[in-house]
């Protein structure tokens, strides 16, 4: 890719490019957590200005124009927040409680709609893979510095940023780590500039997919190679399972329209016919190992799950708990639901709030699925959604939402192009049909 794509055009562009390549300096002052919502906002504020004026992001002659599939994300995530006040009122938990959950929700909910918003500004997405694989060079360049940390037997924790003073979910969101050690195995593992090590393997992820897509092969084989270096050493079980899933699972669906995917289908059933026995054991072979490669954090994450459903049942069905709450000794004292989306969802929120995510994850999954074949930006996007739909079920998203910004980013970024894809081609047709006026 040469020099002028890759070079910002605009405020918009160089802001998203800016902060995605500067992550590790953002994470050594601390600030990464309060600088997602930071941008978010600014950004929306400029979406709007945008939007009521007449000069548009791809259409100078027209204003900014939202698709639907957006402000269903819009409806949804409000509807989260009216879950939120109910679920606060409904167990009296004060103004002061709920001033402090309404701004969480500012700073994490509302973001998966923020974001996909933003994938209606100026924002190219070839500036967002190269921005990945900026991360990916650092992440090698600073490899030694971390792995030769543990072997020198140097502080985990470096130090806590000031920053928490402002507020966060827990230090974790503000600290400069080195390495940890799994207290199951005793084994290092590195989460970087994330909160913990499964966070990284699902950044390593979304940035594996994005250097997939970078035009220079020398860029994308540094970003392959960075993001791969981030999913290793992650150590994370799902991760590793996402970057199989997510490749195969595109370029099936991708495919599925394609002249030949009957016959490749029949095929594929014979074959399952005849061995289907022994995928069966091979799969609960793999279904043992895995879970017991981290036994403990499988028994904690079951224990969660089943406080999280149970008391949601009895407790709060409609509208949920409001606020997260801290779980027994028996879950390590963990916050219930925090190692789930649907299941916090469910105890939070109840099933408003979980009918409230479900919804917009799935219009942007059918659409994305429907394009993925023809256009390459709603491949990656469909991509992302898949990643999401898969870290629903061991992280909560909400929490992650200040990492996961460039995928939301890229998600509405497709949608926003096949609207005005579909909208040039309306106005086309009706061009096309406009009589001759001879004078």
């Amino acid at each position: 890719m040469d020099t002028q794509t890759t070079t910002p055009a605009n405020f918009e562009e160089r802001v998203v490019a800016g902060v995605i390549s500067a992550t590790y300096l953002f994470y050594l002052l601390g600030a990464l957590y309060l600088l997602a919502p930071a941008i978010a906002w600014l950004l929306l504020l400029r979406l709007v200005w945008l939007r009521s004026t007449a000069v548009g992001p791809w259409d100078d002659r027209r204003p900014v124009a939202i698709p639907l599939p957006l402000w269903i994300w819009v409806g949804g995530i409000l509807v989260m927040l009216l879950a939120l006040v109910v679920g606060h009122l409904d167990f009296n938990l004060g103004p002061s409680q709920l001033t402090k959950s309404t701004v969480g929700w500012a700073k994490g909910w509302a973001l998966l709609a923020v974001f996909p918003l933003l994938g209606c500004l100026r924002i190219r997405p070839e500036m967002v893979y190269r921005a990945a694989c900026h991360v990916g060079l650092h992440t090698l360049l600073l490899l030694p510095i971390f792995i030769g940390a543990w072997l020198t037997g140097l502080p985990q924790t470096i130090y806590v940023s000031p920053l928490e003073i402002v507020g966060g979910p827990g230090p974790e969101f503000f600290a400069v780590s080195l390495y940890e050690i799994d207290p199951g195995s005793g084994t290092p593992r590195w989460r970087l500039f994330t909160p913990w090590a499964p966070a990284l393997g699902f950044v390593g992820n979304i940035y594996f997919v994005f250097a997939q897509q970078e035009q220079s092969t020398r860029w994308r084989c540094i970003g392959l190679t960075g993001s791969l270096a981030m999913i290793l050493m992650s150590q994370s079980r799902l991760a590793l399972v996402a970057v199989v899933f997510v490749w195969f699972g595109t370029r099936i669906i991708a495919h599925i329209g394609h002249q030949a995917a009957p016959f490749v289908a029949a095929g594929l059933s014979t074959a399952l016919g005849l061995t289907g026995v022994w995928l069966i054991e091979a799969f609960e072979r793999f279904s043992i190992v895995f879970r017991a490669a981290r036994a403990g954090s499988t028994r904690v994450r079951e224990a969660l799950a089943r406080i999280a459903l149970e008391r949601w049942r009895s407790e709060a069905a409609v509208w949920g708990h409001g606020i997260v709450e801290r779980g027994p000794h028996l879950v390590e004292f963990m916050p219930i639901g925090s190692h789930h989306t649907w299941y916090g969802l469910l105890f939070v929120k109840g099933l408003v709030g979980f009918t409230a995510l479900a919804i917009p994850l799935l219009v942007s999954l059918l659409q994305m699925a429907f394009w993925s074949g023809r256009v390459p930006l709603a491949r990656t996007a469909l991509a992302m959604l898949l990643l999401l739909v898969l870290y629903t079920f061991g992280e909560n998203l909400e929490i992650l939402a200040y990492l996961i910004w460039p995928a939301l980013l890229i998600i509405g970024s497709a949608h926003a192009r096949l609207a005005e894809a579909a909208r040039a081609t309306r106005h086309s047709s009706i061009a096309d049909h406009q009589p001759v006026i001879s004078t």
